[in-house]
């Protein structure tokens, strides 16, 4: 009666061969798409053996979630920084532009559509992401004081999301441009409005 299955040890999350193999992971979802995330690719991406994939990850299913855990807990932190520095919605506006990250957001939101566990964990993770961004752009309101009858914050952080997603994904994708400065000069000009010209970020 005793069972066959035992739980497989996996190597500890801390490893530099795990970060590896992540890194490894990420660079191919960007450059490739995630079809291309197989564990012989992300092993040679990684320059490390094929069956370390997996004595790390019991699937790649895994993988892929155990890739967006970390990009979703960096993503948060770069936000909490974003809305505490001088100039909040600068900086919350650069980041939401990052080709890199909307890149591989989207395949993750392509991956998504056929791996209902990823799904849910993206879903539950942009829920939390979105919250606190609500949050620090009400607090951002309330140092500029400004007017109780411009949008809340919650709408504002779904269009600036939204804008600068949809700019990225135009350009990097098709390859179109028409009316992309002159939004971003908009939003910009918005945003000037508020925080005066951009001025350069610390890097301490």
């Amino acid at each position: 009666m005793s069972t066959t299955t035992t739980a497989r040890r996996l190597g500890a999350e801390t490893s530099q061969t795990r970060a590896r193999l992540l890194d490894a992971a990420e660079a191919l979802m960007f450059d490739e798409g995630y079809a291309a995330v197989t564990s012989r690719r992300v092993a040679a991406r990684a320059e490390l053996k094929p069956q370390l994939v997996h004595y790390y990850f019991r699937t790649m299913d895994d993988l892929f979630l155990a890739l967006y855990r970390r990009r979703a807990e960096q993503g948060l932190e770069r936000q909490a920084r974003a809305l505490a520095g001088e100039q909040p919605l600068w900086a919350l506006w650069d980041l939401s532009r990052d080709p890199r990250g909307t890149a591989v957001t989207m395949e993750f939101t392509a991956l998504a559509n056929h791996r209902k566990a990823i799904r849910a964990e993206i879903t539950a993770s942009a829920e939390r992401y979105r919250a606190e961004q609500a949050r620090g752009i009400a607090s951002v309101f309330e140092r500029y004081e400004i007017a109780s009858d411009v949008p809340v914050p919650l709408v504002c952080t779904v269009l600036l999301t939204a804008v600068s997603r949809f700019l990225v994904i135009e350009h990097e994708t098709l390859g179109m441009s028409t009316g992309h400065d002159e939004t971003v000069a908009y939003v910009e000009q918005l945003i000037r409005s508020l925080e005066g010209d951009r001025r350069p970020r610390s890097t301490a």
